[in-house]
């Protein structure tokens, strides 16, 4: 609990049950209906909104469709590009995953404070991200089993490497290869962590020098703000870069599954 005029940036990240779930439970398990799982229903209906409005298929395409359009072929250029030859059937997964992670991103950053309402940032916690990562890691370990067998271990063992260092390159490159999806999900889970607790802090300031007095609110508070606005900005080009940095690893990732080497 944060002290009386104190900012808690780290309040914003609590998870809360919600619609008086707190006390459901199956077999010892709590499965209450917690903040983080509505805004990912959210997410998912304006992502099903938006994608609805663009499937309209009109002869000159209006905005929404325009946009859909757009972002399909986006997904199916990085797929072409860093998979190659059959990349295409990913293309629907990619899609999801990039739109998922956008949507949720952007959502989170909605000054929807100003009317009483609290977006929660699903992303900023690391049990989804470790999913999202593990979800897309899976597919690698599939796709790289089921297409090549045995032989998938082979992508440890650099073409070329003498037969002396394959004892030492094929476990260094086994280690790195597991750290995939921990590092694919920490990426995003730090980045997005980091600018929202970076903007409440800088709230913080307004605040309290707005309260302290009007001097300090102008010598802190002014700044600040200005300063928030710049930030906010930078988020929603975070927000974007994440999403795409999620996605364009996971089809390198894919590439190297279909592909080996």
């Amino acid at each position: 609990m944060a002290e009386p005029g104190k900012i808690d940036p780290m309040h914003q990240f609590a998870i809360e049950p919600m619609f008086g779930t707190d006390h459901w439970n199956i077999g010892g398990y709590n499965i209450a209906f917690t903040n983080s799982a509505l805004w990912m229903v959210i997410t998912v209906a304006v992502l099903w909104g938006f994608m609805l409005l663009g499937m309209k298929r009109e002869l000159v395409p209006g905005r929404w469709q325009a946009a859909v359009e757009s972002m399909t072929g986006f997904i199916a250029k990085l797929t072409d590009e860093n998979i190659g030859k059959g990349g295409r059937k990913y293309v629907p997964y990619i899609f999801s995953l990039f739109m998922f992670i956008l949507f949720a991103n952007l959502l989170g950053l909605l000054p929807l404070g100003l009317i009483g309402l609290h977006p929660f940032t699903f992303t900023s916690h690391f049990t989804v991200t470790g999913v999202l990562a593990i979800m897309s890691f899976s597919i690698v370990l599939i796709v790289g089993f089921w297409k090549h067998g045995i032989k998938f271990f082979s992508l440890f063992i650099p073409h070329g490497t003498p037969l002396p260092m394959v004892l030492v390159i094929f476990p260094i490159e086994l280690v790195s290869f597991l750290f995939r999806p921990f590092s694919l999900g920490l990426r995003l889970f730090v980045a997005m962590i980091a600018g929202h607790i970076l903007l409440k802090v800088l709230a913080g300031f307004v605040i309290n020098a707005s309260n302290a007095s009007p001097i300090w609110g102008g010598v802190v508070g002014v700044p600040s703000f200005a300063l928030m606005i710049g930030v906010s900005a930078l988020e929603i080009l975070v927000a974007g870069i994440q999403a795409y940095v999620f996605a364009l690893l996971t089809s390198l990732y894919i590439h190297d599954a279909e592909h080996l080497h």
